[in-house]
């Protein structure tokens, strides 16, 4: 049996998790969290096969916490889910040490079979994406400036093209204001942008909202 720990702060979205996961016959929801401290403590306290994690979690980001199961438990499969386009996200996801990345869209369908894969130790992202991947092995493609940006930039990248104001941001991932600020600057900088207003166009344009 194929123990389970779910991550999400959406108890709708959780619920429907557990009913896609709860049709198979050789796994099991074991765990849920909310946020990743909750993630953190059930994995420092509980053996899991399997963590299915959400990248938008409240506080610190999913890919925050990857990095720390990653740390702690590198052995431990994280399939990580995202409304975001999985062109945006899913390679900083598998850089950051995911067996799998899925679009919630995707969920009812491969949901189960993602899981079992990488149980088995094996990765998993869908055709579309794998074929994205594939072509942005090609030594001559040329990488969209926002795919520069450190995770930590890009998470706040996305808040602030969401409307967030830096206090907001500040306090949703426990840094400072001035630290918000420059980030901001920084990724207005390597953006080559001027301000919000063209912050949030090029998220947009670019689909980093989800």
């Amino acid at each position: 049996m194929i123990n389970i720990l779910i991550a999400d702060d959406h108890p709708v979205v959780r619920e429907g998790l557990k009913g896609i996961i709860e049709r198979a016959s050789d796994m099991k929801i074991a765990g849920e969290a909310l946020n990743g401290q909750e993630v953190l403590q059930k994995v420092a306290e509980e053996e899991w096969d399997v963590v299915v994690l959400d990248i938008g979690m409240p506080g610190r980001d999913g890919l925050d916490i990857l990095k720390d199961l990653q740390r702690e438990k590198p052995e431990l499969p994280v399939l990580m889910l995202s409304m975001y386009p999985e062109d945006q996200v899913a390679v900083r996801a598998l850089k950051a040490g995911a067996a799998g990345y899925m679009n919630k869209e995707t969920a009812p369908k491969e949901l189960v079979n993602a899981i079992r894969k990488i149980h088995s130790g094996g990765k998993y992202v869908s055709a579309s994406l794998a074929e994205k991947l594939a072509a942005s092995l090609d030594e001559h493609a040329q990488a969209a400036p926002h795919e520069l940006l450190s995770n930590r930039e890009f998470q706040v990248l996305r808040l602030l093209a969401s409307g967030k104001e830096a206090h907001a941001i500040a306090d949703e991932l426990f840094i400072s204001v001035k630290t918000v600020r420059t980030y901001r600057d920084r990724i207005l900088e390597k953006l080559d942008l001027k301000n919000d207003v063209e912050l949030a166009h090029y998220a947009i344009q670019h689909r980093l909202l989800g």
